[in-house]
């Protein structure tokens, strides 16, 4: 299992401790976070500084999106080996309609969708909503 510092040195970032920490917070959570969460977890940092260290890690397979359909933009980390290849690396997601948290279930792929000729995938997002298992016991 390979460090935080070897993980960005290997997709090319420059480390910083605000980058250490960020990981080091999603990592912590089970939960996918957005961008309020990071900077209610970070009062002091620049905002600016949380968002692009969120777009840093997004652009470099770090973290993936979600969109959960709440309209808020929530972020998890990648799994190991993840390159977030439409064709490859999609997974489910689950959003607990009762505490609002959404979680990866990233051993549920997502097949492999066709579409028509011509037609271009960029993203394909699959939301399973519900209440999860800390909520329905």
């Amino acid at each position: 299992m390979e460090t935080i510092e070897e993980l960005l040195e290997s997709k090319d970032i420059r480390i910083t401790a605000m980058r250490l920490l960020i990981y080091k917070f999603l990592a912590e959570k089970q939960v996918a976070v957005t961008l309020s969460d990071i900077e209610n977890a970070f009062e002091k940092a620049d905002r600016t500084t949380l968002y692009r260290t969120v777009k840093t890690f997004e652009e470099n397979d770090i973290v993936h999106q979600i969109d959960d359909g709440t309209g808020i933009t929530k972020y998890a980390l990648c799994e190991q080996g993840c390159n977030c290849d439409i064709k490859t690396d999609l997974h489910l997601h689950f959003h607990c309609n009762n505490c609002n948290k959404t979680v990866c279930l990233t051993d549920y792929k997502i097949p492999q969708i066709k579409v028509p000729n011509g037609f271009v995938s960029e993203n394909v997002n699959l939301v399973v909503k519900g209440i999860c298992d800390k909520c329905s016991t």
